[in-house]
């Protein structure tokens, strides 16, 4: 079980993303600063309770329009072999000392943990609370479908169109700009093969 901290970080969680954001392809930027809030987001437990799970939704409101992205992040004792491309910073944590935070659709913690979730192997956790199950937070398998071997999607952008024939999917709840709540895939399954 993931244990919530009350304490500082140094940057903060969205310091680190408003500088990360804009260099992303997905990101929808308009040239200016991102101005970010967190509107939603939930976790899951590392079994080895070594790499902390977020799934974080930040509202934009830099430009003339809010936008919302979906960030998956994983926080590290140590740099992660290989994974340099998908470093969002470091972060001096409180409690725990120096804190790598990844961009999660590359760490195969995360991934596996999702895929866990998805056969009904993990229970997804409140975002601030510690040992806090989120039963707003569901998994949808097709009958038949195995996690492990589907193309594993991050939906970037909550509320983006998902094409059908999705074999499973995540969704989860996230707040709109005018202040609703309103539900979303943050991951689908695709058929390896491309032809779902």
């Amino acid at each position: 079980m993931a244990i919530i901290h009350r304490t500082t970080m140094e940057p903060t969680k969205l310091e680190l993303l408003a500088g990360w954001l804009p260099a992303q392809p997905w990101y929808d930027g308009t040239g200016e600063e991102p101005r970010l809030d967190r509107i939603g987001g939930w976790r899951l437990d590392d079994p080895e309770g070594a790499v902390g799970i977020e799934f974080m939704v930040v509202g934009d409101t830099s430009g003339d329009a809010p936008r919302s992205y979906h960030v998956p992040l994983t926080y590290r004792g140590a740099p992660l072999a290989g994974a340099e491309a998908a470093l969002v910073g470091t972060t001096e944590h409180g409690v725990l000392g120096t804190r790598w935070v990844y961009d999660g659709a590359h760490d195969p913690v995360l991934l596996a943990q999702v895929r866990a979730f998805l056969r009904g192997d993990a229970a997804p956790q409140a975002q601030s609370e510690s040992d806090t199950p989120d039963p707003t937070v569901t998994a949808r398998l097709a009958e038949g479908a195995d996690p492990d071997a589907a193309a594993l999607v991050v939906v970037r952008v909550p509320g983006q169109e998902v094409a059908a024939g999705a074999l499973g999917e995540v969704t989860a709840p996230w707040s709109r700009a005018d202040g609703e709540s309103s539900r979303a895939p943050y991951f689908v399954l695709r058929d390896p093969s491309g032809t779902a």
